[in-house]
């Protein structure tokens, strides 16, 4: 049998190297039958194996990993070519400065969706050495967090976004409302007063309301009623001229000023009463910044060619649109107004709630602003749909904190257990692969008592030798444990290895994404780790707080 686990051993290796630590046991399985197929009439006595082998593998940090495969199988350690960083198309039509922008809505904090658009635009700027513009459109007064203008640039930061200018849209009303009389002078935009769902109707006809061809002096009397607040909401809609013939009926005139009068703006209060809807304010600040890129996700196509129009009527120069692909984040919870209301009911801890998609939350669990930007560099400007995938995500920060987390012990659902037949144990388990980040060293004395997670307590036989790791061996009687010395051949010949943690060790709490919450207790010697992600050994990379007691938010295996 030990031939046997030695084949199974140097594929569950070779699987979990290649996968950033993480074997797959159908993978391995895979390959034994593959490599062998004279075992597979064994398959069935064989999976139970696999599995056991493999999941003491996965207990191991991927260093541990590469130097086990080259000591049993060298010839399988792939070495792993310097991956070469992908880069980014080049933009078309460059001439000059490059100048972008980002635009998001104070709604919120930014979230994982919204930093493609600020990864991509970084990038491209920093290439160029452009002009990177942060617009916060705020021109929806029933849809303004006022904590977001800060939070926002504080994200960007985070991100590592170089911002150069902020211009904020509530800023510039009397920008568009010059350039709404303009239109209005040219006979390009009209004021109508038809009710919203027969506007709509006579649209989708390709008919004109009645008050569509009144003379622009006319337009212009209405136009100053709004602004003076003579009409009511929706008494009076501001309306882009475009063709009422064209095919797609979403082009057909669009409306580009509303009244509201119901909410007060935070940065504005009762200032205006006439708002810039975003396809207008949007088209004027574009050409006002002299941008020459824009990217934007192909579900704004309809509004490039809207805004086109006013590209036209003016003369204005247009900049060169890029349309990307939409990214489906599948479970993943980006929606402001859904979290606003679950942080008002008290169902979400706030922003950063490691069940949310904002760029707090995987901040707080431990997530690296680089992984994020690897990943959209890696996705770039693809026009097709795709899904996104959190295990890539996962696998680029799981390279850069490998290296630099530190190992512990973390025992959730406890059982304690006693061990006898010693007086005193030492043990010491480095702290990294590393050993030069230094070690924790474990003195126990009688009465010898330890904590092992219950699951782990459950799935072992009496009678049966294991493992405590970095510590001893030990053999389960019934409810306690007798020591078994210190032989570590016994792991080589299939022994369970199981993780504890001392009777001393300090209760932790531990937040999942999936909203749930493991409760347990961390060694004493993850106080030194404050604020960093660590590796809890068989658990998962982890970020540690001290919120009155320890805490930690789980960010992956």
């Amino acid at each position: 049998m030990e031939d046997l686990r030695d084949i199974i051993l140097k594929y569950a290796l070779q699987n979990a190297i290649l996968h950033g630590g993480k074997a797959n046991y159908k993978a391995v399985m895979g390959k034994i039958m593959a490599e062998n197929p004279s075992l597979r009439s064994r398959a069935k006595e064989l999976i139970e194996e696999v599995k056991k082998i493999v999941e003491e593998i996965n207990s191991l940090s991927l260093e541990e990993q590469k130097k086990e495969l080259e000591e049993i199988a060298p010839e399988l350690l792939e070495r792993k070519k310097k991956e070469e960083r992908k880069e980014l198309e080049d933009l078309p039509d460059v001439q000059g400065e490059v100048r972008m922008r980002l635009a998001p809505s104070p709604s919120g904090p930014m979230h994982l969706g919204q930093s493609r658009m600020a990864i991509l635009n970084d990038e491209y700027v920093k290439r160029y050495g452009g002009v990177l513009f942060l617009r916060i459109e705020d021109t929806n007064p029933h849809n303004i967090l006022p904590e977001a203008y800060d939070m926002i640039p504080e994200d960007l930061e985070w991100l590592g976004v170089k911002v150069h200018h902020i211009v904020i849209q509530s800023d510039r009303f009397e920008i568009y409302y010059d350039y709404a009389k303009k239109l209005l002078e040219m006979g390009k935009a009209y004021i109508t007063t038809v009710p919203a769902e027969e506007w709509r109707k006579l649209k989708s006809e390709g008919k004109p309301t009645k008050d569509r061809e009144l003379p622009p002096e006319e337009q212009l009397e209405r136009w100053e009623k709004m602004l003076a607040g003579e009409y009511d909401e929706g008494e009076a809609v501001y309306v882009v001229k475009t063709d009422l013939q064209h095919p797609n009926p979403a082009i057909r005139d669009w409306a580009a000023f509303r009244i509201i009068k119901d909410v007060e703006h935070p940065r504005l209060g009762n200032k205006y009463i006439v708002y810039p809807l975003m396809n207008f304010s949007v088209a004027v600040d574009d050409h006002e910044l002299q941008l020459t890129h824009v990217l934007r996700g192909k579900d704004h196509l309809n509004n490039t060619y809207r805004q086109m129009y006013l590209y036209d009527y003016f003369g204005w120069k247009k900049p060169v649109y890029i349309h990307y692909g939409w990214v489906t984040m599948k479970d993943t919870i980006l929606k402001t107004s859904l979290i606003k209301e679950g942080i008002r009911k008290g169902e979400y801890m706030g922003w950063d709630d490691p069940r949310l998609g904002t760029l707090r939350a995987l901040a707080k669990r431990g997530i690296q602003p680089e992984a994020i930007r690897k990943y959209w560099v890696q996705v770039g400007l693809k026009e097709v749909d795709i899904e996104f995938s959190w295990d890539t995500l996962y696998a680029y920060n799981r390279e850069l904190v490998d290296s630099k987390a530190k190992r512990y012990f973390f025992v959730w659902n406890p059982k304690e257990v006693e061990i006898r037949g010693v007086e005193k144990i030492e043990g010491k388990a480095p702290l990294h692969p590393n050993i030069d980040m230094g070690f924790r060293e474990y003195k126990l004395s009688s009465p010898i008592k330890i904590l092992v997670t219950m699951d782990d307590w459950k799935g072992i036989e009496n009678g049966e030798v294991f493992r405590l790791k970095d510590l001893c061996n030990v053999v389960k009687r019934e409810e306690h444990l007798e020591y078994a010395g210190n032989d570590l051949s016994i792991v080589k010949r299939g022994a369970k290895i199981v993780h504890w943690v001392p009777e001393d060790s300090l209760p932790c709490k531990v937040y999942m994404p999936d909203g749930k919450s493991l409760e347990g207790y961390a060694e004493k010697y993850v106080e030194n780790s404050i604020n960093e992600i660590v590796q809890f050994e068989r658990f998962g990379f982890t970020k540690i707080y001290k919120e009155g007691e320890l805490v930690g938010y789980f960010a992956h295996r």
